[in-house]
Protein backbone atom coordinates (compact mmCIF):
# COMPACT_ATOMS: atom_id res chain seq x y z
CA UNK A 1 0.00 0.00 0.00
CA UNK A 2 1.59 3.24 -1.14
CA UNK A 3 0.13 6.68 -0.55
CA UNK A 4 1.33 10.26 -0.50
CA UNK A 5 0.11 12.93 1.91
CA UNK A 6 0.90 16.38 0.54
CA UNK A 7 -0.80 19.64 -0.31
CA UNK A 8 1.72 20.92 -2.83
CA UNK A 9 3.35 18.69 -5.41
CA UNK A 10 5.77 21.45 -6.35
CA UNK A 11 7.37 21.45 -2.89
CA UNK A 12 8.73 17.92 -3.23
CA UNK A 13 11.60 18.89 -5.48
CA UNK A 14 12.86 21.43 -2.94
CA UNK A 15 12.78 19.04 -0.01
CA UNK A 16 15.32 16.59 1.28
CA UNK A 17 14.23 12.98 0.92
CA UNK A 18 14.53 10.33 3.62
CA UNK A 19 13.75 6.64 4.01
CA UNK A 20 12.95 5.45 7.54
CA UNK A 21 12.65 1.70 8.05
CA UNK A 22 10.60 0.32 10.90
CA UNK A 23 8.54 3.50 10.66
CA UNK A 24 5.31 2.02 11.96
CA UNK A 25 6.16 2.24 15.65
CA UNK A 26 8.63 3.23 18.33
CA UNK A 27 11.85 4.97 17.38
CA UNK A 28 11.13 4.73 13.66
CA UNK A 29 7.78 6.47 14.03
CA UNK A 30 9.24 9.19 16.25
CA UNK A 31 12.10 9.89 13.83
CA UNK A 32 9.82 9.88 10.79
CA UNK A 33 7.45 12.40 12.39
CA UNK A 34 10.38 14.57 13.52
CA UNK A 35 11.74 14.69 9.97
CA UNK A 36 8.31 15.34 8.46
CA UNK A 37 7.79 18.18 10.92
CA UNK A 38 11.19 19.60 9.94
CA UNK A 39 10.16 19.69 6.28
CA UNK A 40 11.62 16.48 4.93
CA UNK A 41 9.74 14.20 2.56
CA UNK A 42 9.82 10.74 4.13
CA UNK A 43 9.25 7.24 2.77
CA UNK A 44 7.84 5.17 5.63
CA UNK A 45 8.89 1.53 5.37
CA UNK A 46 7.56 -1.37 7.42
CA UNK A 47 6.03 -4.82 7.21
CA UNK A 48 2.43 -3.78 8.01
CA UNK A 49 0.60 -1.06 6.05
CA UNK A 50 -1.79 0.01 8.83
CA UNK A 51 0.86 1.28 11.29
CA UNK A 52 2.60 3.12 8.44
CA UNK A 53 -0.64 4.92 7.64
CA UNK A 54 -0.99 5.77 11.33
CA UNK A 55 2.50 7.30 11.28
CA UNK A 56 1.66 9.28 8.15
CA UNK A 57 -1.47 10.60 9.88
CA UNK A 58 0.73 12.15 12.60
CA UNK A 59 2.51 14.35 10.04
CA UNK A 60 1.69 18.07 9.96
CA UNK A 61 -0.45 19.49 7.19
CA UNK A 62 1.43 19.71 3.91
CA UNK A 63 4.02 17.09 4.86
CA UNK A 64 5.00 14.55 2.22
CA UNK A 65 4.85 10.95 3.42
CA UNK A 66 5.08 7.83 1.28
CA UNK A 67 4.12 4.63 3.15
CA UNK A 68 5.66 1.55 1.51
CA UNK A 69 5.10 -1.98 2.77
CA UNK A 70 8.49 -3.70 2.89
CA UNK A 71 10.14 -6.50 4.84
CA UNK A 72 13.79 -5.46 4.97
CA UNK A 73 14.94 -9.07 5.24
CA UNK A 74 13.61 -9.75 1.73
CA UNK A 75 15.82 -8.49 -1.12
CA UNK A 76 12.88 -8.06 -3.50
CA UNK A 77 11.00 -5.93 -0.98
CA UNK A 78 14.04 -3.72 -0.44
CA UNK A 79 14.53 -3.30 -4.19
CA UNK A 80 10.86 -2.33 -4.57
CA UNK A 81 11.10 0.14 -1.67
CA UNK A 82 14.00 2.07 -3.15
CA UNK A 83 12.50 1.91 -6.66
CA UNK A 84 9.34 3.52 -5.25
CA UNK A 85 11.42 6.28 -3.64
CA UNK A 86 13.37 6.87 -6.85
CA UNK A 87 10.20 6.95 -8.95
CA UNK A 88 8.37 9.31 -6.59
CA UNK A 89 11.15 11.68 -5.54
CA UNK A 90 14.03 11.20 -7.99
CA UNK A 91 16.74 11.16 -5.31
CA UNK A 92 17.57 10.09 -1.74
CA UNK A 93 19.33 12.19 0.90
CA UNK A 94 18.98 10.03 4.03
CA UNK A 95 18.44 6.43 5.06
CA UNK A 96 17.65 5.84 8.73
CA UNK A 97 18.34 2.12 9.02
CA UNK A 98 16.10 1.43 12.00
CA UNK A 99 14.11 -1.79 11.48
CA UNK A 100 15.03 -4.40 14.05
CA UNK A 101 13.86 -7.02 16.49
CA UNK A 102 15.11 -8.24 19.86
CA UNK A 103 13.92 -11.78 19.28
CA UNK A 104 12.66 -14.04 22.07
CA UNK A 105 13.58 -12.44 25.38
CA UNK A 106 15.06 -14.27 28.32
CA UNK A 107 16.12 -17.36 26.38
CA UNK A 108 19.53 -18.81 27.33
CA UNK A 109 21.92 -19.33 24.44
CA UNK A 110 21.76 -23.12 24.72
CA UNK A 111 17.98 -23.03 24.28
CA UNK A 112 17.70 -20.44 21.50
CA UNK A 113 16.11 -22.02 18.41
CA UNK A 114 18.04 -21.58 15.19
CA UNK A 115 14.94 -20.13 13.54
CA UNK A 116 14.83 -17.38 16.17
CA UNK A 117 18.56 -16.65 15.70
CA UNK A 118 18.10 -16.52 11.93
CA UNK A 119 15.11 -14.17 12.17
CA UNK A 120 17.06 -11.66 14.28
CA UNK A 121 20.10 -11.84 11.98
CA UNK A 122 17.97 -11.50 8.84
CA UNK A 123 16.17 -8.43 10.19
CA UNK A 124 18.84 -6.57 12.15
CA UNK A 125 21.94 -7.28 10.07
CA UNK A 126 20.97 -8.55 6.63
CA UNK A 127 18.12 -6.04 6.42
CA UNK A 128 20.42 -3.18 7.36
CA UNK A 129 22.92 -4.29 4.73
CA UNK A 130 20.32 -4.64 1.99
CA UNK A 131 18.89 -1.18 2.66
CA UNK A 132 22.33 0.42 2.95
CA UNK A 133 23.42 -1.21 -0.30
CA UNK A 134 20.33 0.05 -2.15
CA UNK A 135 20.74 3.54 -0.70
CA UNK A 136 24.47 3.53 -1.50
CA UNK A 137 23.80 2.65 -5.14
CA UNK A 138 21.28 5.47 -5.53
CA UNK A 139 23.38 8.06 -3.68
CA UNK A 140 26.45 7.21 -5.75
CA UNK A 141 24.67 7.67 -9.07
CA UNK A 142 22.35 10.62 -8.38
CA UNK A 143 23.11 14.25 -9.21
CA UNK A 144 24.13 15.94 -7.00
CA UNK A 145 25.90 12.87 -5.72
CA UNK A 146 26.02 11.75 -2.09
CA UNK A 147 23.79 11.37 0.94
CA UNK A 148 23.75 10.08 4.49
CA UNK A 149 23.05 6.74 6.15
CA UNK A 150 22.38 6.54 9.89
CA UNK A 151 22.28 3.05 11.39
CA UNK A 152 20.35 2.38 14.58
CA UNK A 153 22.82 0.57 16.79
CA UNK A 154 22.19 0.07 20.48
CA UNK A 155 23.84 0.11 23.86
CA UNK A 156 24.06 -3.62 23.05
CA UNK A 157 26.54 -2.74 20.31
CA UNK A 158 28.91 -2.16 23.24
CA UNK A 159 27.68 -4.22 26.19
CA UNK A 160 25.20 -7.13 26.26
CA UNK A 161 22.23 -7.82 28.44
CA UNK A 162 21.77 -11.34 29.80
CA UNK A 163 20.22 -13.81 27.35
CA UNK A 164 20.50 -11.53 24.32
CA UNK A 165 23.01 -13.37 22.14
CA UNK A 166 21.27 -12.85 18.78
CA UNK A 167 20.45 -9.19 19.34
CA UNK A 168 23.86 -8.38 20.78
CA UNK A 169 25.73 -10.19 18.01
CA UNK A 170 23.83 -8.34 15.30
CA UNK A 171 24.32 -4.96 16.97
CA UNK A 172 28.07 -5.54 17.30
CA UNK A 173 28.10 -6.51 13.63
CA UNK A 174 26.18 -3.35 12.76
CA UNK A 175 29.07 -1.30 14.14
CA UNK A 176 31.40 -3.01 11.69
CA UNK A 177 28.92 -2.37 8.90
CA UNK A 178 28.80 1.31 9.84
CA UNK A 179 32.59 1.66 9.83
CA UNK A 180 33.00 -0.14 6.51
CA UNK A 181 30.23 1.81 4.79
CA UNK A 182 31.65 5.05 6.15
CA UNK A 183 35.06 4.30 4.68
CA UNK A 184 33.77 3.09 1.32
CA UNK A 185 31.40 6.04 0.98
CA UNK A 186 34.07 8.74 1.24
CA UNK A 187 34.85 9.02 -2.50
CA UNK A 188 31.15 9.51 -3.30
CA UNK A 189 30.07 11.99 -0.62
CA UNK A 190 28.19 9.35 1.35
CA UNK A 191 28.42 9.98 5.10
CA UNK A 192 27.60 7.06 7.39
CA UNK A 193 27.10 7.17 11.13
CA UNK A 194 25.47 5.24 13.95
CA UNK A 195 23.26 6.15 16.88
CA UNK A 196 23.42 3.84 19.90
CA UNK A 197 20.25 4.15 21.94
CA UNK A 198 19.61 3.08 25.51
CA UNK A 199 16.19 2.76 27.13
CA UNK A 200 14.05 4.98 24.93
CA UNK A 201 10.44 4.68 26.06
CA UNK A 202 8.72 2.53 23.42
CA UNK A 203 6.54 -0.58 23.40
CA UNK A 204 9.72 -2.65 23.02
CA UNK A 205 11.13 -1.32 26.31
CA UNK A 206 7.88 -1.09 28.29
CA UNK A 207 8.88 -3.88 30.67
CA UNK A 208 12.10 -2.19 31.76
CA UNK A 209 10.33 0.20 34.10
CA UNK A 210 8.83 -2.70 36.05
CA UNK A 211 11.91 -4.92 36.04
CA UNK A 212 14.75 -6.03 33.76
CA UNK A 213 17.21 -8.87 34.34
CA UNK A 214 20.62 -7.57 35.42
CA UNK A 215 24.05 -9.11 34.97
CA UNK A 216 24.16 -10.21 38.63
CA UNK A 217 20.97 -12.23 38.20
CA UNK A 218 18.71 -9.78 39.96
CA UNK A 219 15.68 -8.09 38.39
CA UNK A 220 15.50 -4.34 38.79
CA UNK A 221 13.48 -1.48 37.26
CA UNK A 222 15.38 0.77 34.89
CA UNK A 223 14.79 4.42 33.94
CA UNK A 224 13.77 5.32 30.41
CA UNK A 225 13.90 8.51 28.36
CA UNK A 226 11.48 10.19 25.99
CA UNK A 227 11.78 8.75 22.48
CA UNK A 228 11.44 12.32 21.16
CA UNK A 229 14.96 13.00 22.46
CA UNK A 230 16.25 10.23 20.19
CA UNK A 231 14.33 11.68 17.23
CA UNK A 232 15.82 15.12 17.75
CA UNK A 233 19.32 13.63 17.86
CA UNK A 234 18.77 11.78 14.58
CA UNK A 235 17.47 14.98 12.99
CA UNK A 236 20.61 16.83 14.11
CA UNK A 237 22.82 14.14 12.58
CA UNK A 238 20.76 14.16 9.39
CA UNK A 239 20.87 17.92 8.89
CA UNK A 240 24.63 18.28 9.06
CA UNK A 241 26.35 19.15 5.78
CA UNK A 242 27.91 16.12 4.14
CA UNK A 243 31.34 17.55 4.96
CA UNK A 244 30.57 16.79 8.64
CA UNK A 245 29.55 13.50 10.21
CA UNK A 246 28.60 12.19 13.63
CA UNK A 247 30.34 8.84 13.35
CA UNK A 248 28.92 7.43 16.60
CA UNK A 249 26.46 8.97 19.06
CA UNK A 250 25.20 7.42 22.29
CA UNK A 251 21.84 8.64 23.59
CA UNK A 252 20.60 6.99 26.76
CA UNK A 253 18.51 7.42 29.86
CA UNK A 254 20.91 9.21 32.19
CA UNK A 255 20.64 6.77 35.08
CA UNK A 256 20.33 3.49 33.19
CA UNK A 257 22.76 0.74 34.25
CA UNK A 258 25.11 0.93 31.27
CA UNK A 259 28.23 2.66 32.60
CA UNK A 260 29.25 0.05 35.13
CA UNK A 261 26.91 -2.62 33.74
CA UNK A 262 27.96 -6.00 35.06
Amino acid sequence: MNSVRTTDEETVGAQQIAVVTGAGSGIGRAVAVELLTAGWAVALAGRRPEPLEETAALAPAGAVALPVRADVSRPDDVAALFAAVRDRFGRLDLLFNNAGTFGPGGVPVEELPYEAWRHVVDTNLNGAFLCAQAAYRQMKEQDPRGGRIINNGSISAHTPRPHSVAYTATKHALTGLTKSLSLDGRPYGIAVGQIDIGNAATDMTAGMQTGALQANGETAPEPVMDVADVARTVRHMAQLPLEANVQFATVMATAMPYVGRG
